[in-house]
């Protein structure tokens, strides 16, 4: 483990943590349900999002092998059929509205295992959430050919001309039954909606009729491949064109090396409804020039032009120096879509020369920083905090409404929150605008310790302001809370003098600060004040509603304190 660690780590990529699918379920839904689960020796790893080639197994293990020299890069090629006896995908222009583009190759005399097939899948998986963007840009569909015969066509239809036996379905439906069937499918509905609204559906046909597929949704029973499947027909249909390419150019160069000749990949011929035709998968190999002193220079290294071709060599980028040292010519594998700028190169030879042995040096630009004076006196308030008996809490920048508002016994509208579009939790569904829901939380979650608790904060809070550029503003809070058996509200008034004390604001009203009888949602009434400082209200300080306790399951009377500190700076 620590070896792979390491290894992981040389390449570029992290070894995130190694685990079991029992242990996966019971962190998630409780030792309860892990029962029965596997206990087979999992590795996480996490990979770049550009590099679509390591995203299977084949892929990380054949990079891994080049990168470690046990074996040459492997030259990728594709056989085109002699005429006559190759496959053809024909496109009609009805597809124009819908999804236009279309692309298709062969994997013949393949040999799949369970484990080879299960990684082919999940392949498909992830380059569906990644690069596809949940199927938006692109959606690949795979099927046994011994199954149907070609010329395939792909076209649209109305819904209702459309029926056929979806994956794993016993029966025929429509296009709109499948439509209603999925919308209630955890994994399918999230991609109804691509084509939901649209009058015709993508639909891909063989010569006899059979339906392959209907992107992005779902594929023919039909046609569906199993570990007994010998010859594979991969389409991808899509919105962007080049998307689509590499999306099958990475499953054809993947899953290539099982075939009776490995990394051979059949053809087929693509027509346009123009009447002209492609041949695809592409599969292009692509050379490139870089001069070794621009890669020394960027990464900060001396290595020679020949230890520079050979760093890249370990990468998948089969390189040699041309012209007596003065450039290296790159040859970039169609697994390498992320390559697009000679930076790329560069970054690819520091992973190989090892981040960790490049020497450290100062740079040559002579800065003096400082910090921010809003940062330093939050440090400063905070020492001294401390030093007054509070104790410091840091909470999460996001809440749940409830928190910020019903909780406070304010609207949600009157708190101007900056709501999050899409939460993923109920917990953090708003940025917060006040920080005392967050202590008082902390309390909540610290009833077992002994009284008083006396906790503060100094942090941002954010509101909404349509006067700056992001629609949002953030200011530097200082809230703080007393919790005992009394209120303690002459304790955060203590606090509030001892802060002003040591801003150097005196108690007066012409430049010094004030406290005046006011009124809060959140506060007892009559037992709040408003603070006012350089000529404007900067908070509240109070003993807080018990209403507001109660609703966030304290017992205890509490007082609080908040207050803006930005105007002190």
């Amino acid at each position: 483990d620590e070896e792979f660690n390491e290894l992981c780590f040389e390449f570029g990529l992290e070894l995130d943590e190694i685990t079991s699918e029992k242990d996966i379920i019971s962190k998630e839904k409780g030792e309860d349900r892990a029962k029965g689960a596997s206990d087979t020796v999992l590795y996480k790893i996490d990979v770049p999002a550009n590099r679509y080639d390591l995203l299977c197994l084949e892929g990380l293990v054949r990079g891994l092998q080049v990168f470690k020299e046990r074996i040459n890069l492997p030259r990728y090629e594709k056989i085109i059929p002699a005429e006559g006896e190759g496959q053809k995908l024909i496109i009609t222009e009805k597809t124009v509205q819908v999804r236009p583009h279309a692309v298709a190759a062969v994997l013949r005399d393949i040999t799949f295992t369970k484990e080879r097939y299960d990684s082919f899948i999940d392949l498909q998986e992830k380059l569906h959430q990644n690069i596809c963007r949940r199927r938006a840009l692109v959606a690949i569909g795979t099927h046994d050919l011994d199954t149907i015969s070609g010329p395939f066509t792909y076209t649209a239809k109305a819904p209702l001309e459309i029926k056929f036996k979806p994956l794993n379905q016993s029966q025929e439906y429509t296009a709109s039954q499948i439509m209603d069937l999925y919308r209630t499918d955890s994994h399918l509905r999230h991609y109804l909606h691509l084509i939901e609204n649209k009058p015709l559906y993508p639909v891909i046909y063989d010569s006899n009729g059979v339906v392959l597929s209907m992107p992005p949704i779902i594929n023919g029973d039909h046609t569906k491949i199993s570990i007994n499947t010998k010859n594979v027909l991969i389409e991808c249909t899509g919105t962007d064109i080049t998307k689509a390419k590499i999306v099958l150019d990475i499953i054809v160069t993947m899953f290539s090396e099982y075939c009776e000749k490995p990394f051979t990949v059949e053809a087929v011929e693509v027509v346009y409804p123009n009447g002209k035709t492609h041949i695809y998968p592409e599969l292009a190999y692509r050379k490139e020039k870089v001069k070794p002193e621009l890669i020394n220079k960027k990464i900060g290294i001396s290595e020679t032009p020949s230890s520079l071709a050979k760093l890249l060599t370990r990468m998948c980028l089969k390189s040699h120096v041309i012209g007596n040292g003065n450039n290296i010519e790159i040859e970039i594998p169609p697994t390498r879509a992320d390559i697009i700028h000679a930076c790329d190169i560069v970054e690819d030879a520091a992973i190989a020369y090892g981040y960790n042995n490049i020497q450290m040096a100062i740079p040559k630009t002579y800065t003096i920083a400082n910090q921010l004076p809003l940062n330093k006196l939050t440090e400063l308030l905070r020492l001294d905090l401390a030093a007054a008996g509070f104790t410091e809490a840091l909470t999460f920048a996001l809440c749940s409404q409830e928190d910020v508002a019903d909780k406070l016994g304010m609207d949600i509208s009157a708190t101007k929150a900056v709501r999050i579009a899409n939460p993923k939790t109920a917990e953090f569904q708003v940025a917060r605008t006040t920080l005392l829901p967050g202590l008082l939380k902390t309390i909540a979650a610290n009833r077992k310790m002994p009284l008083p608790l006396k906790l503060f904060e100094i942090s941002d809070i954010v509101v909404k302001d349509p006067n700056t550029d992001v629609g949002a503003r953030n200011y530097r809070h200082f809230c703080a809370v007393y919790y005992n058996k009394s209120p303690g509200f002459e304790i955060i008034h203590g606090l509030l003098d001892r802060v002003m004390q040591l801003l150097e604001v005196p108690p007066n009203e012409e430049n010094g600060y004030t406290i005046k009888a006011a009124e809060g949602s959140a506060f007892f009434p009559g037992r709040c004040a408003e603070v006012f400082a350089k000529g404007q209200s900067i908070g509240k300080l109070g003993v807080l509603h018990p209403d507001v306790i109660t609703k966030f399951e304290l017992t205890m009377p509490c007082s609080a304190l908040e207050i803006n500190i930005e105007p002190f700076v």
